[in-house]
């Protein structure tokens, strides 16, 4: 049986390489938009965004 190579969708960046700064990032991602300053700059991309739909 083949073993199928993971896609690294064309980084060159090992899977491994990914996951391990995913687990440093996404806590920290979390915690930012979780916080009065995150929720406000996710309030103000949402509104440019429908504006951007609107046009």
């Amino acid at each position: 049986m083949v073993k199928k190579k993971p896609n690294d969708h064309g980084t060159g960046i090992p899977l491994h390489e990914v996951e391990a700064l995913a687990r440093v990032l996404l806590p920290e991602i979390q915690k930012f938009f979780e916080s009065e300053e995150g929720q406000r700059e996710f309030r103000k991309w949402k509104e440019e965004q429908q504006v951007k739909a609107a046009q």
